[in-house]
């Protein structure tokens, strides 16, 4: 079989494009991801944190020291693109759609230099700095319900994005909630008593401002939006989308079948990522077997 041929048929489980430290909501710094990271077989790694890219620098540091290659990336709240379908919700046991999309954004040193980079962290800054405020609100929020909440105590459990998962912490620690998924369920998923919602990019806003900084785009964890695929994808290449996260840990097999048949017909790109947000959720990084050929080629180089 010649090489090119070969190459067609090629898997590998050595990227892992979709992780998450203390500079969002993931349980460990930014140095023990990338260590975890290499100790289960990964090669390539991105640490793409919520709406922040306080992790870039400490992660090419960190790739190094463990041998790994660091693609620096971040995960973008946006508005929902379509509707949520029930029907669609219930064929994949879904119970509950968020009410937002995730965007991930690749920035690899083949493709952008660092004063592309500075440009996108001042279009990121504002959505970074909209956490800040809407958590003074939440707590503001947890007050009203006679909860001792102290809104400082929240912001120190954040090395830098500040999110729901902090409060989340800081209920725990106050005794207002069990665990994390207790806190979402009684007082902060979408919908909940200390739940506000949040000014975002669409997906296609923010695919343009990626793509005017020399980056790509992906988009993560598609599963959760319980949209049906055919529709999603095409919205996907409507809105600019170079690729999307195929090979994710929620998505069961039949899923990834169905979504990479109907991505390379629109001649969209298949990321793999392990979401890993840290070892006390019994998450694992990497295992995310990707077929090469179908990798945008700025993320294999």
């Amino acid at each position: 079989m010649e090489d090119d041929e070969m190459s067609e048929h090629m898997w590998s489980d050595a990227f892992d494009l979709h992780s998450h430290s203390t500079n969002s909501d993931g349980e460990h710094p930014v140095e023990r991801v990338a260590e975890l990271m290499a100790t289960e077989g990964v090669k390539h790694w991105s640490l793409t944190d919520h709406d922040t890219i306080a992790g870039w620098e400490e992660a090419a540091l960190a790739a190094q020291q463990f041998g790994l290659k660091f693609i620096p990336g971040v995960e973008i709240t946006c508005e929902p693109s379509l509707p949520v379908s029930e029907v669609e919700m219930d064929r994949w046991g879904r119970d509950r759609a968020p009410t937002s999309w995730h965007l991930l954004a690749y920035f690899p040193s083949s493709l952008v230099n660092d004063e592309q980079r500075q440009a996108f962290a001042q279009w990121l800054a504002p959505l970074g700095e909209s956490r800040g405020p809407r958590m003074a609100k939440m707590v503001e929020l947890a007050q009203h319900h006679g909860m001792d909440i102290d809104l400082q105590a929240v912001l120190d459990r954040a090395d830098g994005s500040v999110g729901r998962p902090h409060l989340a912490d800081e209920l725990i620690a106050q005794g207002y909630a069990e665990n994390r998924q207790d806190a979402f369920d009684q007082w902060l998923g979408d919908g909940r008593p200390l739940a506000i919602v949040r000014s975002k990019p669409s997906i296609r806003e923010a695919a343009k401002a990626v793509h005017e900084c020399g980056g790509i785009v992906s988009l993560a964890h598609p599963i959760y939006y319980g949209v049906p695929i055919n529709q999603l994808t095409a919205s996907c290449q409507e809105d600019g989308v170079d690729a999307i996260e195929c090979f994710h840990r929620s998505h069961p097999d039949s899923y990834r079948h169905e979504l990479m048949i109907s991505a390379r017909t629109l001649g969209l790109g298949l990321t793999a990522g392990s979401d890993f947000h840290g070892l006390s959720y019994e998450q694992t990084p990497g295992h995310m077997p990707v077929p090469l050929v179908d990798m945008p080629s700025s993320l294999t180089q």
